[in-house]
């Protein structure tokens, strides 16, 4: 009787499991999509919540009647820095030992206004507003919901800020600093709760000073089907004594189609001699 190979037994065997392997492989490749499908990341799902409002669409700021017997609102740093209306809540509580230096630079602004030399704002040397600034919505602003996200675009300088729900913001020593910072939310009832941290320091709203640690803190709710109040509330342990806190109130722009904004049309410009804001007029050779 002759002896086996055990190699080549070895050889046979596999043979014969190899379309049995290729099989099961086939098969795993036909259940996959069907699993997958079955099990969808909605992480960026657009379906919301129950009791959650949906803040998608187009807005722009919302201002109740004005009591015609009230004094008239006084002329602060707007948002980009130059003066303009008090955009939101009383001045800033800063210290004693930056308050001084602001109200000069207030004072300095004012004067500079009323002689037609207004300083420069960020607007006018297109620099965006940035946070919180931006939320003013002095253009009309998009708001587009997903469950995983609330990503908001301003008309003004085209700016886009997006809010993580469901996550907390970096701490503040990794938080690079930028235009619009990093955004964490949570869902509290039918209030979304945002924090924001990492807005560079020389992103100010109204003017007012702040450092590293500003935290910006905001609770966005619906008012009825077609207004929300954002109630922000800013926090920094350098520069303020306390809390700084004001509402702001959007209501629907139904039908209004974002317009594109690129600051090369900007009508004003710094003059190179002066330092001041002017407007940009075109001679007879342009």
């Amino acid at each position: 009787m002759r002896a086996t190979n055990p190699i080549s037994a070895c050889r046979g065997a596999e043979r014969a499991r190899r379309p049995r392997v290729l099989a099961v492989a086939l098969l795993a490749l036909c259940v996959l999509p069907a699993v997958h499908a079955q099990s969808p990341d909605r992480g960026r799902s657009s379906e919301s919540a129950a009791g959650q409002p949906d803040f998608s669409g187009t807005w722009e700021r919302w201002a109740p009647p004005r009591d015609p017997n009230a004094p008239p609102p006084r002329d602060t740093p707007g948002a980009g820095g130059g003066l303009g209306p008090t955009f939101g809540g009383t001045p800033p509580p800063l210290k004693p030992e930056y308050a001084a230096a602001y109200e000069a630079d207030v004072k300095l602004r004012q004067e500079a206004e009323r002689r037609g030399e207004p300083i420069p704002s960020a607007n006018a040397q297109c620099i965006p507003e940035g946070m919180p600034a931006m939320m003013i919505a002095l253009f009309p602003m998009e708001v587009l919901q997903t469950r995983g996200q609330l990503t908001i675009v301003q008309e003004a300088f085209s700016q886009i800020r997006r809010i993580y729900i469901g996550e907390d913001p970096p701490a503040i020593e990794d938080a690079e600093p930028s235009f619009f910072g990093h955004s964490g939310a949570k869902w509290d009832g039918d209030t979304l709760v945002v924090e924001t941290v990492g807005i560079k320091e020389s992103v100010r709203y109204r003017n007012a000073p702040h450092s590293v640690e500003m935290r910006i803190h905001e609770r966005m709710r619906a008012l009825d089907a077609n207004r929300f109040e954002n109630q922000i509330t800013v926090t920094d342990p350098v520069y303020l004594t306390g809390p700084w806190s004001w509402t702001w109130t959007y209501q629907r722009k139904p039908g209004y189609k974002m317009y594109e904004y690129v600051c090369e049309d900007n009508r004003e410009f710094v003059d190179p001699n002066t330092g001041a804001q002017r407007m940009r007029f075109k001679d007879k050779s342009e």
